[in-house]
């Protein structure tokens, strides 16, 4: 059985050094990684990111993360990224790693994702140039997840998790407005959990939402914001195949 940590929507600062650090480091008798869903950061600052990274350097088990909007909101994401990377954190952007936790291979895959709604209330790749791009946007995401879920398949992994920012399905968006769902998640990225295979996905993004859903090809999604938490992170165990 695997065993994996998960927190979205630190929102971390200069004046919140060691907050989650005596959480975290209690990870190494509960859990087997630590997965970091985006808005690591309060502003996207490289300033912002040292506190991330200050708080999970150097933990007793893996860190993988993905940025959120928040990360990106200083035009400065890549330094965000590079500051967790060295610090040990691999952030992963359509891409993904492998890890080996208790003789089990896991696989996760990663992209922040965007919006565009749901089945039946979705924006669609039509129109103006800048909804275009929007959609497109959306796409080049799903398609990046889909392909590095497939690549994890033909890995062998015997554990398969797809970690994004933003929501793939309604469920873990019930307390949120209605209004905002298009903008909170995209039903691309459930489509390609469901066609690539996946057996858990892991999200943030809404502060308001409920922590569990499901796509309708039955792979589990949790809603791992701190806010819907009310914890340094949760804990889900997996059973390898």
């Amino acid at each position: 059985m695997i065993r994996v940590a998960a927190v979205g929507d630190i929102h971390l600062a200069p004046g919140a050094e060691g907050l989650l650090r005596p959480a975290f480091e209690s990870l190494g008798t509960q859990a087997d990684v630590l997965l970091l869903a985006g808005d690591l950061t309060r502003h996207g600052t490289e300033e912002e990111a040292r506190v991330v990274a200050g708080e999970v350097a150097g933990l007793p088990v893996p860190v993988v993360a993905v940025l959120g909007n928040h990360d990106y909101e200083s035009d400065a994401q890549d330094a965000v990224s590079r500051v967790l990377t060295e610090a040990g954190v691999r952030v992963l952007e359509g891409d993904w790693v492998r890890l080996d936790a208790d003789g089990t291979t896991v696989g996760i895959a990663g992209t922040k994702g965007f919006g565009g709604g749901f089945a039946g209330r979705c924006a669609s790749d039509f129109g103006e140039p800048e909804m275009k791009s929007f959609i497109r946007y959306s796409r080049d995401c799903a398609r990046s997840l889909h392909r590095s879920l497939r690549e994890l398949d033909e890995e062998g992994c015997g554990v398969r998790i797809a970690l994004t920012h933003y929501a793939p399905v309604p469920d873990t968006l019930a307390g949120e407005p209605p209004e905002i769902f298009p903008f909170l998640g995209s039903y691309l990225l459930a489509e390609a959990m469901d066609e690539a295979g996946a057996d858990l996905a892991v999200h943030g993004h809404a502060h308001l939402g409920t922590e569990h859903g499901m796509t309708e090809g039955g792979v589990r999604v949790r809603n791992v914001a701190m806010p819907v938490i009310g914890g340094a992170f949760a804990v889900y165990h997996l059973h390898t195949r």
